[in-house]
């Protein structure tokens, strides 16, 4: 930029730069996204659909910035944690929220057709993001437990409310019932009433999804012998849990103290 007598109004910008040395948590959010799931009549309490969309976002994500180790979500929401010794844009907040927010959004909006054929995005979706930096592997997985322990309260309760509501219900009988209730108290709920156990519904919907880079076996080749196989790193996504030790025992490279 050419210096000029203007210049001085720089000095008003404020860039925050997130600290050295931390494990930076980006979290992405869906914008409107209750209006945005009704209008497009997803279904309820969980629209398979929509999830998968999501990871496939985040799949991209993780594809664009080779920074991003580990990610998670639920809903229409995901968080990216970066391994601790990235530089990805100087580590300015706004410049990590502000691109990834937009790019997110935009693989939102390309991918819409691979997911809902027959239906034409009718507005335009949007994700905030925000960012968050935490000093220690074993804080980076409280919060990801924190958030999966969110998904599985929030969907058991959603699963009961539009059972609820889709046996004849109102929505303030179904909140009315629903009051109060413990977990054991749902699932009692879905078994006696629905015939559901809740622990047989698809892992997607009780636990989310983690996207991360593991070694599988692929055939890179065919001999007299047969096929040849290779290990290599590929991005996948899985629905496991992230609360317990064994994940993290299983993919101790995950997050390395650089």
């Amino acid at each position: 930029m050419a210096n000029s007598k203007y210049e001085y109004v720089k000095s008003f910008e404020v860039e925050t730069k997130l600290m050295p040395s931390t494990w930076i948590v980006l979290r992405i959010d869906g914008r409107h996204f209750h209006q945005f799931s009704d209008e497009h009549e997803f279904e309820k309490p969980n629209d398979e659909r929509a999830l998968r969309l999501m990871n496939a976002c985040a799949k991209a994500m993780f594809e664009e910035f080779p920074d991003i180790v580990f990610s998670y979500g639920v809903s229409d929401e995901y968080s990216f944690v970066f391994k601790k010794a990235t530089e990805f844009y100087n580590r300015r907040s706004s410049k990590i929220a502000s691109i990834t927010a937009s790019f997110f959004s935009a693989a939102y909006a390309i991918k819409w057709k691979e997911f809902f054929p027959d239906n034409d995005l009718k507005s335009i979706p949007s994700f905030d993001a925000r960012t968050v930096c935490y000093p220690s592997i074993k804080i980076v997985r409280d919060y990801l437990a924190w958030r999966q322990v969110d998904c599985h309260i929030n969907n058991q309760y959603n699963t009961c409310f539009w059972m609820l509501v889709k046996s004849g219900k109102t929505k303030s009988q179904a909140q009315a019932e629903l009051k109060g209730t413990q977990t054991q108290d749902k699932n009692e709920i879905l078994f006696q009433q629905f015939g559901i156990n809740y622990a047989e519904l698809p892992e997607i919907f009780r636990k989310g999804s983690c996207v991360f880079k593991d070694k599988v076996e692929e055939i890179v080749k065919y001999n007299e012998k047969g096929p040849v196989k290779r290990l290599r790193n590929k991005v996948i996504i899985d629905h496991c849990d992230i609360i317990g030790d064994k994940f993290w025992k299983d993919h101790a490279n995950i997050l390395e103290d650089d």
